[in-house]
């Protein structure tokens, strides 16, 4: 993207009762008007509506179902009012939306949301997927700072902490499946808590901050070994169907792909340019395409790589939000029964580990391990005579993981021994260490 080019991003700011949301509003949109960006918030359609004198306990449940239709429908044309406001702005727009259209989901059956989307002409790829850039779910104080948990100072608010929990978890399970949602937890004092939600929407926006808002959160990447357990193992998902393909790419230290993601026939469609490190951060700038758009940009495929094809699952667990990929056919034989675990925490010191998937069977943590990179994995040469073999994600720290779950023996990652067999086949090439990794 040119970076003279104006932006418009739109966030949703979601969340359990006394999570932030409002501090974190105010906070935000300062953060930007001070970088020189307009900033339009999108009230609460709810408060709006519920200030009214409206009580759910007074409605039948079929007043319930309409006013939560009128709701949604009221939600999304005072967004649209923001949305064109923005387009029309020759400034870059930040755009805040207080809740946003998947919270509707929490507080119907699925059979009515359902019913819902049909008679609208709505789904759910469009409205959770495509409509926003980035989901912000701001955890409770009724989960981990029990003790700042009030419902004093809102006048709509009366939720026990029994029951924020319940709607706090609703809220998140609403958005689950949307590919860059951020559950910002109550692991830190309030004021870092602030921080980590500004940096994480710096961090996609790939806006430097320099050390403003310093935070520890990255990306952690775990190797899972099959079989898989039954999907009714699982805490509620979403699955996707994924395709990547690697673009040509004139510059030698870049990579350009283009993913397709999509439920039932409907679909998104992203551009990303993965740049050389700033600071010592991966930078990517991701694009929302039209349909049309990736059509045109897909006649760029280099063929050098395979296309990869995914099963991509989404779920909330432990507060972390974790996507499990699941390699399919056809693919190159390094990534048969491929599966790969993703999280990005500020967890550190083995307290993520301690909220990893229980129900998975993880072999080993491979962050920063270039075998594991996909852009190394969709190469169709075998490694060790490639020149295409990326090996910029290799970080000094990568060989000896002492706050992860193993440690890599030297010499013997799939970057060197150039084998194309599955990478599953290579379990026994990792190192137990505390009798973590099996």
């Amino acid at each position: 993207m040119d970076p003279k080019e104006k932006r418009v991003y739109k966030i949703v700011l979601t969340g359990g009762p006394c999570g932030g949301k409002t501090t974190g509003q105010a906070r935000l949109s300062t953060f930007f008007e001070n970088l020189g960006w307009k900033v339009f918030r999108v009230p609460e359609t709810a408060t709006v509506l519920l200030s009214g004198g409206i009580k759910f306990s007074d409605l039948t449940e079929e007043e319930a179902f309409k006013f939560q239709e009128n709701l949604l429908r009221t939600m999304l044309q005072i967004e649209n009012t923001f949305f064109e406001l923005a387009d029309s702005s020759t400034r870059n727009c930040l755009i805040i939306c207080d809740r946003g259209a998947m919270d509707a989901s929490a507080f119907i059956s699925k059979e009515k949301w359902e019913k819902m989307m049909s008679s609208n002409g709505w789904n759910s790829v469009e409205l959770r997927d495509n409509r926003y850039n980035q989901i912000i779910h701001m955890v409770t104080a009724a989960n981990g700072a029990e003790d700042f948990y009030t419902t004093e100072d809102h006048a709509c608010r009366s939720e026990g902490m029994e029951l924020a929990r319940e709607l706090d978890y609703k809220a998140a399970a609403a958005w689950v499946g949307h590919p860059y949602f951020d559950v910002v937890d109550n692991s830190t004092e309030f004021e870092k808590k602030i921080r980590r939600m500004i940096a994480s929407i710096c961090q996609k926006m790939c806006i430097d901050t320099g050390d403003r808002l310093l935070t520890n959160a990255r990306k952690r990447k775990f190797l899972v070994k099959a079989p898989l357990p039954d999907d009714s193992v699982f805490p509620p998902f979403q699955d996707f169907e994924v395709v990547h393909n690697y673009l040509i790419n004139s510059h030698p230290s870049m990579q350009a792909r283009l993913r397709k993601r999509g439920q039932k026939g409907h679909w998104s469609y992203t551009h990303t340019i993965r740049k050389p490190r700033l600071h010592g951060q991966i930078v990517e700038v991701k694009t929302q395409l039209t349909h049309r758009d990736y059509i045109n940009l897909l006649t760029q495929k280099d063929d050098a790589h395979f296309t990869i094809y995914k099963k991509r699952r989404c779920f909330l667990d432990n507060n972390q939000y974790f996507q499990l990929d699941i390699y399919k056919d056809p693919c190159h034989p390094r990534c048969v029964g491929l599966i790969l675990l993703e999280t990005y925490s500020a967890l550190e010191d083995g307290r993520l580990e301690e909220c990893l998937p229980k129900f998975l069977q993880l072999a080993c943590e491979v962050t920063g391990d270039p075998a594991y990179s996909m852009y190394n994995l969709s190469l169709r040469e075998e490694w060790s005579s490639s020149s295409k073999f990326c090996h910029a994600l290799k970080v000094p720290e990568m060989a000896e993981a002492t706050n992860g779950i193993t440690k890599l023996i030297s010499g013997t990652t799939l970057a060197n021994n150039g084998s194309n067999h599955s990478l599953q086949n290579h379990l026994s090439s990792k190192v137990t260490l505390n009798g973590k990794c099996k």
